[in-house]
């Protein structure tokens, strides 16, 4: 048995979890050694009484490995322990961090820079607008954007970051080969080309009302600062905030009017102390004082301004003057599409050389 396989062995069995293999590891040192050992030694670690260590000393009989193992091939897997260097640093460190992660696509090393996106399920235009504009900024920014697939304010989320040609990661609450929600997976198939879809769940597991609080986990606890965008007062989103505050990670909330339930949970955040914001640029300055070598965006060589633009960034930028405009005006001077026009102008805000000002108009900063 290799060491990754004993750390997926330990995985399948019933109620042991992070924290008691915690335990185990302490006397047994591996899992290789905790696999191997018997009901009697088990039995004086803490959180073992005689009736779990002996559930545990007869592992080989409660799962089937060989099949998980299969499993795991024929969906060409990778399997990440807490031993693996991309495994996320952060999540490394708190109190119950996943055994194994099943990854679908492929972790880099820049992912451990991440930022958690979540919100309600039942998005409004708002709240989808915010999320939108947001995750993309962040993305772009050579951030990570991670959320968890659900439907609404995450899947938003996750498809702003791809727009922004960025890294996205989505943590999902069942198995790999029990993807939910089953309408996310041609999204579930993108992600898995410029991310990695994630779950700490066995491949077939099925999500259920007690996987999908042990997912908000892991996502407040990979993540550098974990950004609400949308909530009502009664929100799983309150619940991975709670848990990022509780990891002692920064939680960012998008403020909304006084008079919708859809934003109640937010403005309550904000009341408790989570750093209000508006703008994905706020939430990036903070965490550039957090972490002054924050990640880095890919760019590309221009010559003016004096930062690096694209094409697209080029043209736009030379259509606007240093007296605001409309949009509108600017898609007539730049001859590009309003589709490119309007992504545009988010990059250009990002990179300090126009201003945003009310009612779509722009005004360029050098």
């Amino acid at each position: 048995m290799t060491r990754t396989e004993a750390w997926i062995a330990l995985n399948l069995i019933p109620q042991v979890g992070p924290v008691r293999v915690r335990k185990l590891l302490e006397r047994f040192v591996t899992p290789e050694r905790i696999l191997m050992a018997k009901a009697s030694e088990i039995a004086g670690v803490e959180g073992f009484g005689r009736k779990q260590a002996e559930a545990l000393a007869g592992w080989e009989a409660e799962i089937d490995l060989e099949a998980e193992m299969r499993k795991i091939r024929e969906r060409d897997l990778t399997i990440l322990t807490q031993e693996d260097e991309l495994y996320p640093e952060l999540l490394r460190t708190i109190y119950d961090p996943p055994l194994v992660l099943y990854v679908w696509g492929e972790l880099k090393k820049r992912d451990h820079n991440a930022i958690g996106v979540v919100g309600s399920r039942h998005a409004t235009i708002y709240g989808i607008n915010a999320t939108k504009k947001m995750s993309f900024q962040i993305a772009y920014a050579g951030y990570t954007v991670i959320s968890g697939l659900a439907r609404g304010i995450d899947t938003t989320a996750h498809e702003a970051a791809l727009a922004a040609k960025g890294r996205t990661v989505a943590v999902i609450g069942s198995g790999l080969g029990k993807l939910y929600p089953p309408e996310n997976m041609a999204l579930a198939e993108r992600i898995a080309q410029n991310g990695a879809v994630i779950s700490e769940y066995p491949v077939d597991r099925m999500a259920d009302k007690q996987t999908f609080p042990y997912r908000n986990r892991v996502v407040a606890g990979w993540s550098s600062g974990l950004l609400v965008t949308e909530a009502p007062l009664k929100s799983g989103s309150l619940i991975t905030a709670q848990q990022a505050t509780e990891q002692g990670r920064t939680v960012y909330a998008v403020p909304g009017p006084i008079d919708k339930p859809t934003s109640a949970g937010c403005n309550r955040l904000i009341q408790q102390g989570a750093k209000l914001v508006m703008d994905g640029a706020d939430v990036l300055d903070d965490l550039m004082t957090l972490f002054p070598t924050a990640p880095k965006a890919p760019v590309v060589e221009a010559t003016k301004p004096n930062v690096m633009l694209t094409l697209d960034e080029e043209i736009l930028f030379g259509a606007i003057d240093t007296e605001e405009q409309h949009v509108d005006e600017l898609i007539t001077r730049s001859g590009l599409t309003a589709a490119t026009v309007n992504v545009t102008l988010m990059r250009l805000e990002m990179k300090r050389v126009i201003r945003a000002l009310p009612g779509r108009r722009y005004v360029r900063l050098v």
